[in-house]
């Protein structure tokens, strides 16, 4: 019998309508348009409206999908969102998400890796259909973090936007897929990149909120320092343990956080410009949507049996690399 991959066999997206671009920042916090191009490669983001939860993203992106592709929803066997902007806590956005498309025979649940939950997300739906017992599973990226972010902040505010990318995955026994994986975390990570108020040790009340507790904080050096180094490091073992040059590569496609440290990690790899995927300058850093936005705004140049790499890195720290085939021409 021969193996059975996981193969993404569509891919969709959702981004909101209103953008927000370098100079709309100027008039809000102290930076300027070449600054925030400079050190990140973004020139605007898209905010979805107040009032509207994550989970409305994950439902359009989702829904693209199965009109696309004339897909039956009840033909969906389960739903992951990565995201860590869940509507609310202590209830499953993905059980919601499932519900709404109408895939009534599913089941799904949330996985929170923050930029690397996406990845993350691949690797715990591969295993679900390389085991047999599931064959069309819904993974979606999607974050809302303008609810999360503080304007007044220009160390986040200018680096963040809002977008949901969605993939389908399906086995797949003619080699296309999921091929390899290199995962890691470190726990050290919590203390560059959080949010302290919320959670189980510190819950919300009127002297978090005024802290400004509830907004992200990031320690940007210490982030930008291990970023570098640890999605280069995946990305490098992930070529050796598979006995891949930078010729055989046919794309790297990494979360878009900084320009800069995408074009580190292509510059580890020996990847040219060329085969470096990226939107970043549009949508700035969509946490877990990033890679499936890059699949969504490039399909229509992705080949059968492509050979991709994603490299992601994101809070806690999480982070890591994987290799896939890709199985269809658009």
């Amino acid at each position: 019998m021969k193996k059975i991959h996981a193969s993404i066999t569509a891919v969709g997206s959702y981004l909101p309508e209103q953008v927000l671009s370098n100079n709309d920042l100027e008039k809000m916090v102290d930076t300027n348009n070449e600054w925030i191009i400079t050190r990140t490669g973004i020139k605007e983001r898209r905010i979805l409206n107040k009032g509207i939860g994550v989970s409305f993203m994950a439902i359009q992106a989702a829904k693209s999908i199965l009109e696309n592709k004339n897909i039956n929803p009840l033909e969906i066997d389960m739903v992951i969102v990565a995201t860590i902007t869940p509507d609310m806590h202590a209830t499953a956005t993905a059980a919601y998400v499932a519900s709404e498309i109408g895939a009534n025979n599913a089941f799904g649940y949330d996985l929170n890796a923050a930029c690397s939950g996406f990845l993350f997300g691949m690797s715990t739906a591969s295993a679900y259909i390389e085991s047999g017992r599931y064959k069309k599973i819904l993974l979606i990226g999607a974050d809302k973090m303008s609810s999360i972010v503080d304007y007044t902040d220009r160390n986040t505010c200018i680096i963040f936007g809002d977008g949901a990318g969605v993939v389908l995955l399906e086995p797949n026994q003619q080699g296309m897929g999921v091929q390899d994986e290199y995962l890691r975390t470190n726990g050290i990570g919590r203390n560059f990149l959080r949010i302290e108020s919320g959670g189980s040790q510190m819950p919300t009340n009127l002297e978090t909120v005024k802290n400004k507790k509830h907004f992200i904080y990031q320690d940007g050096q210490n982030v930008f320092k291990h970023a570098v180094s640890k999605m280069a490091d995946a990305s490098e073992e992930i070529m050796k343990r598979n006995s891949l040059t930078n010729i055989d590569v046919n794309y790297l496609i990494a979360h878009q956080a900084n320009k800069r440290i995408i074009d580190a990690t292509a510059t580890r790899m020996g990847i040219v410009d060329d085969k470096v995927l990226m939107n970043i300058e549009s949508y700035g850093n969509t946490t877990a949507a990033t890679i499936p936005l890059i699949l969504s705004d490039y399909e229509s140049k992705l080949k059968k049996e492509d050979k991709i790499i994603f490299a992601a890195f994101g809070a806690g720290f999480t982070w890591g690399a994987m290799y896939l085939k890709w199985g269809y021409n658009s």
